[in-house]
């Protein structure tokens, strides 16, 4: 008998700025939606566990997609996108998760996002506190303007595509197994090398909370932070501010992972996981 996953992938038609894009997502379980976004220069099969795990899928309809240029989301056709540089803008990413929510027919759904998406899960519930009954941000701080320092590195004729997925197996946690931490860096390896230094146009340039987060109401969205220990970029420190700005926000520093739990240690997350969602199930 074959070994098969109850994970199904599809393609949707997203407009986002004027521009269609062929948007691949796959999807498991029933129940509340989530929407899972990837890290920058990445994809969404880092969410590849938690769209196999019974205890996640039994409650919640779990949907992990790519964003345009990444993984299986190829750039737009009918526009000339090779002669431009890519560059992720915040207008540009909040419109398409919107959108995507739109398209996908999701009533409040949760929004759930790490790295960059942990910052756009602040930034959702600041400016649309009415599409998602919660925005979970993974490594989510009120801002990451360090990280201009070393931004010119990620798309350098002198370095090799392997640079970056070296830098990332940093920002993970010793404890983290050693065939997920692995796995997590080969995602990496097999991006487009312009993609994560456009991604971090929003992570280290466009984001920034540090006048806004207290605006955040948390009586119309929830706002649940969780920060991994070993995380060097989004701290714990920078993450716990985040949540200190947001009055009704909650913060967890997850112990024993790093920048990328979903995917480097995924047994664990879900033990920081569980009692969020638990929370959300018995709000609904």
């Amino acid at each position: 008998m074959s070994k098969k996953t109850n994970i199904t992938g599809r393609y949707v038609f997203i407009e986002v700025e004027g521009i269609e894009y062929r948007v691949y997502f796959e999807e498991s379980g029933e129940g509340i939606p989530i929407l899972c976004q990837h890290t920058a220069g990445s994809d969404g099969r880092q969410y590849r566990h938690i769209l196999d795990d019974p205890d996640v899928t039994k409650n919640f309809r779990v949907i992990a997609y790519d964003l345009p240029y990444h993984g299986k989301s190829l750039p737009p056709e009918g526009v000339e996108w090779w002669k431009e540089e890519y560059k992720l803008t915040e207008s540009f990413f909040r419109e398409f998760v919107i959108n995507l929510s739109h398209e996908l027919g999701l009533d409040e759904p949760v929004f759930m996002g790490c790295s960059m998406g942990g910052h756009l899960a602040a930034d959702l519930a600041l400016n649309h506190p009415d599409e998602f009954r919660a925005c979970i941000a993974l490594e989510g701080a009120m801002e990451s303007h360090d990280i201009q320092d070393i931004m010119p590195w990620w798309h350098h004729p002198r370095l090799s595509n392997d640079s970056k997925p070296s830098l990332m197996y940093t920002m993970m946690a010793p404890q983290s197994p050693d065939a997920n931490k692995n796995e997590t860096i080969w995602m990496y390896s097999q991006g487009a090398p312009p993609v994560f230094y456009g991604d971090l146009n929003y992570y280290g340039i466009d984001y920034d909370t540090t006048e806004t987060a207290r605006n955040i109401d948390t009586n119309k969205v929830a706002l649940h932070i969780l920060s991994g220990e070993y995380d060097w970029s989004a701290t714990p420190e920078k993450c716990k501010l985040l949540h200190e700005q947001v009055p009704g926000s909650t913060y967890t520093q997850m112990d024993e992972v790093g920048h990328f739990p979903m995917s480097e240690n995924p047994a664990k997350f879900k033990t920081y996981l569980l009692p969020v969602l638990d929370k959300l199930l018995n709000e609904s």
